[in-house]
């Protein structure tokens, strides 16, 4: 930890702009190698500067997972924004009314009664709205399973007026069970199998299947396994974070987003309290990796409870932190640190560059 971060009020969220950028960029190209656009998902950073960088690299688009996060980033200039999460309810429906207005937006479609109700709108206000059929990629949390239930489900709404079916929608969330990279591979291959044989069968039946999303950070990876697949929606890359370093994707000079924290109080020799918990790194835990986040300066040393003010780290041996002293935290899941800070602290070449505003903090309606 450099100077400049030392003098930093803790807890402080930190962005090394040029390690981002450079995820930023592999992502895009890697991708692009293999004809696979990247629409990143900016629910990681939910700022509005840094989907400028994505779109900047190439990206073809963002993802939003929710309505309030797409406008803040239509707020912010951004002009092409898929939501990938069901519209339902009058309240919302007409919000993405105004905000297909402002940019060109895209949805999903997992339930008649969620289509019907997307369609009636439309068709009334004399627009199309472009919608992908959520395809269930194993979490069972909303999209319909994959080959012949999804053709069912097409059957029923392809002739909805105000609505322009363009393809299939997939996220395999089981990757991130996987305990070693070949698993991460064969997770790769069936998320491209589900895909691509749902929609050949689809199109086989007079839909147009023109877009094909996946892709999360894991597989997004590993583009040569995902051919067939049109885009890819990557999230937390930009970033990475102990979900990465846990299975070997990522090594800790790849991570991009730390959070600063202060040693305040040391009740024995084997124990430090440092002011950062819940309300600012996350509970979130990892599925093989203990504790709470990977401590850069201190790899051996565990962050092995929160509370919502304090960490409680130990040490096997006696701890080497005193009353004082700084650490820096890459987090167990970036995408939940950056929705707890208004501002994050931007670093290029080991020096502050700029505050950067989360745009979208708190936009989860």
């Amino acid at each position: 930890m450099n100077t400049d971060m030392k003098r930093l009020p803790t807890p402080a969220v930190v962005v090394d702009l040029d390690r981002a950028e450079k995820n930023i960029r592999e992502m895009a190209d890697h991708a692009a190698k293999y004809g696979i656009r990247h629409r990143p998902h900016i629910k990681t950073h939910r700022s509005g500067y840094l989907a400028g960088l994505q779109m900047e690299a190439g990206c073809c688009g963002i993802t939003a997972a929710k309505l309030g996060e797409a406008e803040a980033m239509a707020d912010c200039g951004i002009k092409d924004i898929f939501i990938a999460y069901p519209i339902i309810g009058e309240d919302k429906i007409r919000r993405l009314l105004e905000l297909d207005s402002r940019a060109r937006v895209s949805t999903i479609i997992n339930s008649v009664a969620g289509a019907e109700a997307l369609s009636q709108a439309f068709e009334e206000a004399g627009r199309e709205l472009t919608v992908l059929i959520e395809v269930d990629g194993g979490l069972n949390r909303g999209g319909v399973k994959p080959m012949e239930p999804t053709l069912e489900f097409a059957m029923k709404v392809k002739d909805l007026k105000g609505l322009k079916i363009r393809g299939l929608m997939y996220y395999g969330g089981l990757i991130y069970d996987s305990r070693t990279i070949d698993e991460v591979k064969d997770a790769c291959r069936r998320e491209r199998d589900d895909l691509v044989n749902t929609a050949a069968l689809l199109k086989n039946h007079g839909f147009s299947m023109e877009i094909l999303s996946a892709g999360s950070s894991f597989s997004g990876k590993f583009p040569e396994l995902l051919q067939g697949i049109t885009e890819i929606r990557s999230g937390h890359y930009i970033f990475n974070d102990c979900g990465q370093l846990d299975i070997g994707l990522a090594a800790p000079e790849d991570c991009a987003l730390t959070v600063i924290s202060t040693v305040v109080a040391k009740p024995d020799d084997q124990v430090v309290i440092c002011d950062v918990g819940t309300k600012s790194l996350t509970s979130d835990t990892c599925h093989h990796r203990p504790g709470y986040g990977y401590i850069v300066e201190y790899p051996d040393l565990e962050i092995y409870a929160l509370n919502e003010e304090h960490a409680f780290v130990r040490s096997t041996g006696k701890n080497p932190l005193e009353v004082g002293d700084k650490i820096s935290i890459i987090p167990n899941h970036a995408c939940v640190v950056t929705n707890l800070a208004e501002k994050v602290y931007g670093f290029r070449g080991g020096k502050l560059d700029r505050m950067i505003p989360i745009d979208a903090r708190g936009k989860s309606v």
